[in-house]
């Protein structure tokens, strides 16, 4: 039956009901819709029942004393056993220190495992996590969300390529991939050095090969610098793997616009902190209340689970941390916008170079100032190593 149907959270009695005809005083209760079930016959005079402990009261209220008398004989239900808990303060507070314990220790880190490196560097590895706080023992919510750990890792050691964190219950998964240097797939048999780009040759360093171009010579792309045939009999040639470097000046032209009034975020160093437990929609603050008294904030928010033994609860501690930000607008000169633009373009240009290559002189082709802006072209001229390696195919 539906009606009965979470009796247990509301509570409920078994009665004994004595007197003649006691059938008659449970149609009595049905007529004032009063719930009565699992009705069994005692005796000729007495039958039992059981009803809601919040309708107790009512069926007291229709008792003839005359004719009929009541008697609970069970008691069952939720109310009624934190009802006794109540009533035994000792047991009641036992049990509640015993949940807190339990959930301390289902959010304290047990253990820490680090995969994928070499014992030298696990042992830096868990040396850092030591600086962070993070060791065996470590409370769950006193520790960075694992998004900031992974990068503080990444940063304060540099072998480190790629860190994975995962929080298991109460265990630290890291999965690590160490740095690794990777070669240039190198060319196998007789080869010759080529140009890449245009430009004009400034240096050459040769280890194996013949030379084909001199210091200042003007090379374009295609054009063989080092050829892997190191004998001057065509008829019987000697066939090596060119190697060497040839370091040339190229050319390149760049656009830029830069703003003659800049708006700067600055952090000031000042914050608040505030933690809250976070049910669903619902966040109770337990530490920092009121309202942040910056103008300005950057928040950064973080969310550690609660969990009771392996199960992670619904419940969430949540740390937000309210860095105080100020904004500083500053207005250029024509000519400081100018300088800008041109730093600003060296750093774009060497992001597409090799990491060799060196630029040794600028020159603005083409300036332009309007809408408070400065548009800047350069022309660049940059060093840098030209060759590419080529097989010698049947022929040459």
């Amino acid at each position: 039956m539906k009606q009965i149907q979470g009796s247990f959270l509301t509570g409920y009695v078994t009665i004994l009901i004595e007197g003649n005809n006691p059938e008659l005083f449970l149609q009595h209760c049905v007529d004032h819709e009063i719930l009565v079930w699992d009705i069994k016959k005692a005796s000729h005079t007495s039958c039992k029942g059981k009803i809601k402990l919040q309708d107790l009261s009512e069926v007291e209220a229709l008792l003839n004393d005359d004719i009929y008398t009541i008697t609970v004989t069970h008691e069952k239900g939720l109310p009624l056993i934190v009802k006794k808990l109540i009533g035994r303060k000792e047991l009641l507070f036992s049990i509640g220190i015993c949940l807190l314990l339990v959930l301390y220790l289902s959010n304290i880190i047990w253990d820490i495992k680090i995969n994928g490196v070499p014992k030298d560097i696990e042992k830096k590895i868990t040396k850092q996590l030591n600086s962070y706080g993070i060791h065996t023992g470590a409370l769950g919510f006193s520790i960075d969300s694992p998004s900031s750990i992974q990068q503080r890792l990444l940063h304060d050691i540099p072998e480190l390529l790629w860190v994975g964190i995962e929080k298991k219950g109460t265990t630290f998964q890291i999965e690590v991939v160490e740095k690794t240097i990777v070669k240039k797939k190198e060319v196998k048999g007789p080869s010759n050095l080529i140009a890449t780009k245009k430009g004009v040759v400034s240096y050459i360093y040769i280890s194996k090969g013949m030379p084909k171009v001199k210091v200042n010579d003007y090379v374009e792309p295609g054009d063989v610098l080092v050829s892997g045939n190191i004998s001057e009999d065509k008829e019987d040639p000697i066939l090596v793997e060119a190697e060497g470097e040839i370091i040339a000046r190229t050319w390149y032209e760049v656009s830029v616009t830069v703003p003659l009034e800049a708006e700067f975020q600055e952090l000031t160093g000042e914050k608040d902190k505030k933690l809250y437990i976070e049910l669903g929609d619902l966040q109770v603050p337990f530490w920092g209340f009121g309202s942040s008294e910056f103008e300005h904030v950057q928040a950064d928010i973080n969310r550690t689970p609660i969990h009771f033994f392996k199960w992670e609860l619904p419940i969430n501690i949540v740390e937000s941390i309210n860095h105080e930000k100020t904004y500083r607008k500053e207005k250029r000169s024509k000519d400081d916008a100018i300088e800008i633009g041109i730093e600003q373009a060296k750093n774009e240009l060497l992001l597409r170079l090799d990491k060799n290559a060196t630029i040794i002189s600028e020159k603005v082709l083409q300036e332009s100032t309007g809408n408070g802006k400065v548009k800047l072209t350069l022309y660049l001229t940059v060093e840098e190593n030209i060759v590419k390696s080529v097989p010698i195919n049947q022929g040459d």
